[in-house]
Protein backbone atom coordinates (compact mmCIF):
# COMPACT_ATOMS: atom_id res chain seq x y z
CA UNK A 1 0.00 0.00 0.00
CA UNK A 2 1.09 3.61 -0.62
CA UNK A 3 2.30 5.05 2.12
CA UNK A 4 0.86 8.25 1.53
CA UNK A 5 -2.17 7.27 0.85
CA UNK A 6 -2.37 4.98 4.41
CA UNK A 7 -1.48 8.43 5.86
CA UNK A 8 -4.81 9.92 4.31
CA UNK A 9 -6.72 7.31 4.95
CA UNK A 10 -5.65 7.30 8.84
CA UNK A 11 -5.75 11.35 9.13
CA UNK A 12 -9.27 10.89 7.52
CA UNK A 13 -10.62 8.48 9.95
CA UNK A 14 -9.06 10.04 13.09
CA UNK A 15 -11.96 12.33 13.53
CA UNK A 16 -15.12 10.56 14.97
CA UNK A 17 -17.33 12.76 13.30
CA UNK A 18 -16.03 11.73 10.18
CA UNK A 19 -15.11 7.39 11.06
CA UNK A 20 -19.59 8.33 12.35
CA UNK A 21 -20.23 9.74 8.73
CA UNK A 22 -19.10 6.59 7.32
CA UNK A 23 -21.63 4.62 8.94
CA UNK A 24 -24.63 6.50 8.84
CA UNK A 25 -26.52 9.94 8.17
CA UNK A 26 -25.16 12.81 10.37
CA UNK A 27 -27.02 15.07 11.65
CA UNK A 28 -25.19 18.55 11.59
CA UNK A 29 -25.52 21.77 8.97
CA UNK A 30 -24.36 21.24 5.44
CA UNK A 31 -21.30 23.38 5.44
CA UNK A 32 -19.81 21.34 8.59
CA UNK A 33 -21.12 17.94 7.21
CA UNK A 34 -19.01 19.39 3.79
CA UNK A 35 -15.86 19.69 5.14
CA UNK A 36 -15.46 16.90 6.69
CA UNK A 37 -16.29 15.36 3.28
CA UNK A 38 -13.80 16.81 1.59
CA UNK A 39 -11.44 15.53 3.72
CA UNK A 40 -13.28 11.75 3.36
CA UNK A 41 -12.95 12.50 -0.53
CA UNK A 42 -9.38 13.30 -0.36
CA UNK A 43 -8.62 9.91 1.39
CA UNK A 44 -10.51 8.27 -1.45
CA UNK A 45 -13.15 6.96 1.20
CA UNK A 46 -15.91 8.58 -0.75
CA UNK A 47 -16.75 10.00 -4.09
CA UNK A 48 -19.03 12.49 -4.70
CA UNK A 49 -21.33 12.62 -8.30
CA UNK A 50 -23.85 15.22 -8.89
CA UNK A 51 -27.38 14.79 -9.68
CA UNK A 52 -28.88 18.45 -10.38
CA UNK A 53 -28.70 20.07 -6.79
CA UNK A 54 -27.51 17.09 -5.06
CA UNK A 55 -24.24 15.70 -4.33
CA UNK A 56 -24.47 12.19 -3.61
CA UNK A 57 -21.65 10.52 -1.76
CA UNK A 58 -20.30 7.00 -1.97
CA UNK A 59 -18.35 5.20 0.21
CA UNK A 60 -15.58 3.16 -1.26
CA UNK A 61 -14.17 0.50 0.57
CA UNK A 62 -10.58 -0.16 -1.32
CA UNK A 63 -8.84 2.28 0.70
CA UNK A 64 -10.70 0.63 4.02
CA UNK A 65 -9.72 -2.88 2.83
CA UNK A 66 -6.16 -1.36 2.43
CA UNK A 67 -6.12 -0.15 5.55
CA UNK A 68 -7.24 -3.18 6.99
CA UNK A 69 -5.04 -5.59 4.71
CA UNK A 70 -1.79 -3.31 7.02
CA UNK A 71 -3.29 -3.53 10.01
CA UNK A 72 -3.15 -7.55 9.54
CA UNK A 73 0.36 -7.65 8.89
CA UNK A 74 0.98 -6.32 12.07
CA UNK A 75 -1.22 -8.30 13.94
CA UNK A 76 0.65 -11.53 12.74
CA UNK A 77 3.41 -10.36 14.48
CA UNK A 78 1.77 -8.76 17.90
CA UNK A 79 0.25 -12.30 18.08
CA UNK A 80 3.97 -14.10 17.66
CA UNK A 81 5.42 -11.40 20.02
CA UNK A 82 2.90 -12.86 22.90
CA UNK A 83 3.95 -16.15 22.03
CA UNK A 84 7.12 -15.50 22.38
CA UNK A 85 6.39 -13.42 25.87
CA UNK A 86 4.83 -16.22 27.02
CA UNK A 87 7.09 -18.38 26.60
CA UNK A 88 9.60 -16.09 28.35
CA UNK A 89 7.87 -15.70 31.41
CA UNK A 90 7.42 -19.92 31.45
CA UNK A 91 11.21 -20.15 31.12
CA UNK A 92 11.32 -17.36 34.08
CA UNK A 93 9.04 -18.89 36.14
CA UNK A 94 10.51 -22.11 36.12
CA UNK A 95 14.14 -20.57 36.75
CA UNK A 96 12.67 -19.11 39.40
CA UNK A 97 11.35 -22.00 41.13
CA UNK A 98 14.76 -23.73 40.53
CA UNK A 99 16.67 -20.74 42.14
CA UNK A 100 18.69 -20.59 39.22
CA UNK A 101 19.53 -16.60 38.04
CA UNK A 102 17.85 -16.12 34.32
Amino acid sequence: MDSERLDDTFAALADPTRRAILAEPFDMTLPAVSKHLKVLERAGLITRGREAQWRPCRLEADPLKEVADWVEGYRRFWEESERRYERLDNYLRKAQRKGVDP
